[in-house]
């Protein structure tokens, strides 16, 4: 080190700066037994490199097109933060992902994330993890890796947020999408318990204006608080998605993953400009709390089928023939579905009754 300075010792460092190496350290020795349980066979060595490694197997695809996505869980991280909880959000954040790779039917293979926190607090990013490993083996799907990065003196020190990115794979020509759905076609609803990760700056804007409300409970009669009622984990559906294209094959036409846009937005990508959706209402469950918001905030039933998925969290588009079939391989795989619409000729809309 004879090109380095030879300054006196008591200078700065840089965890009087803001970053702790130590707690990195500590940090990564906690989460490998939590990464390690997600493991795939494809998945070859463990974390610690510059990158993961992941073996496709060819043999199991003809031509295989991989898929990729991105998504973070948004603000109800900030619910997360003020309650002091984060294990539901790593779950959440595992589905926002895969469930969008579902869509294409694409098979989920693994994912990264990355977590940027003001102050690296070891107990609470192990917390985080181990909801991300949970939903990776839900999933199954491989954690292949991943990146915590302490941003002192820029974040405020219980800062935190997440992303993640995943990929899948679909043999080539079995893609779904619009250019598979018919007029006929049967709409199958998967049921959401509640907001997943999406609408959560309306919610909190109506629900949550002071950290006490947060304990109180989420609405009249309520058995938990408003806080545990936003904290209700998504339920992650691409297994379910993944089992009826195996099962039925070219009977699965599309998959809309109700995110941010809610029922309206989300369920118009799956059309086109000669479909419409006609869902209705009234054949699903919509939970309580989002009668909450709508009380709370006066929010028109307009809007909060355009913000929230409203009880509905994944609608596909199947061949009428294997509805009932279907219904029933989505019950064997814990999922609660009902046939919430069908497919008719229209100018790409999604109408509601």
């Amino acid at each position: 080190m004879s090109r380095l300075l030879d300054q006196p010792a008591g200078g700065m460092t840089y965890a009087a700066a803001g970053v702790s190496i130590e707690a990195g350290d500590e940090a990564v020795e906690r989460i490998k037994g939590l990464v390690a349980s997600t493991k795939r066979p494809e998945v070859l060595g463990g974390i610690g490199g510059f990158g993961g490694l992941f073996a496709l197997d060819t043999s199991k695809y003809r031509e295989p097109v991989l898929v990729a996505s991105a998504d973070g869980v948004g603000t109800k991280l900030d619910v997360a933060r003020r309650v002091g909880r984060y294990d539901s959000v790593g779950i959440d954040l595992v589905a926002m992902l895969v469930d969008d790779l579902a869509c294409v039917g694409a098979e989920p293979l693994f994912l990264l994330d990355y977590v940027a926190v003001g102050a690296l607090d070891p107990d609470r990013l192990e917390e985080l993890v181990r909801g991300i490993a949970h939903g990776c083996r839900l999933a199954k799907t491989a954690l292949l890796g991943g990146e915590t990065a302490e941003h002192g003196g820029v974040m405020k020190p219980d800062d935190l947020d997440v992303a993640g990115f995943a990929v899948g794979v679909v043999e080539r020509g079995q893609e779904l999408g619009p250019s598979r759905v018919r007029e006929g076609d049967v709409l199958l609803g998967f049921a959401s318990p509640g907001l997943r990760s999406n609408g959560y700056t309306l919610a909190r804007r109506v629900l949550a204006t002071s950290d006490a409300m947060l304990n109180e409970p989420a609405y009249e009669g309520a058995s938990r608080s408003l806080g545990d009622e936003l904290l209700v984990p998504s339920v992650i559906y691409a297994p379910t998605v993944t089992s009826l294209i195996e099962e039925f094959g070219d009977a699965v036409h599309a998959a809309a993953h109700i995110t941010g846009g809610g029922i309206l937005g989300n369920v118009a990508r799956i059309l086109t400009p000669t479909l419409d959706a006609q869902i209705d209402m009234t054949s699903f469950t919509t939970p309580e709390i989002f009668f909450e918001i709508q009380r709370r905030g006066q929010v028109s039933a307009g809007e909060m089928v355009r913000v929230f998925n409203c009880g509905l969290g994944m609608v596909v588009a199947l061949d009428p023939s294997a509805a009932d079939a279907a219904l029933i391989a989505a019950s064997m795989g814990g999922v609660t579905a009902s046939v919430v619409g069908e497919i008719r000729s229209g100018t790409g809309r999604v109408a509601l009754t």
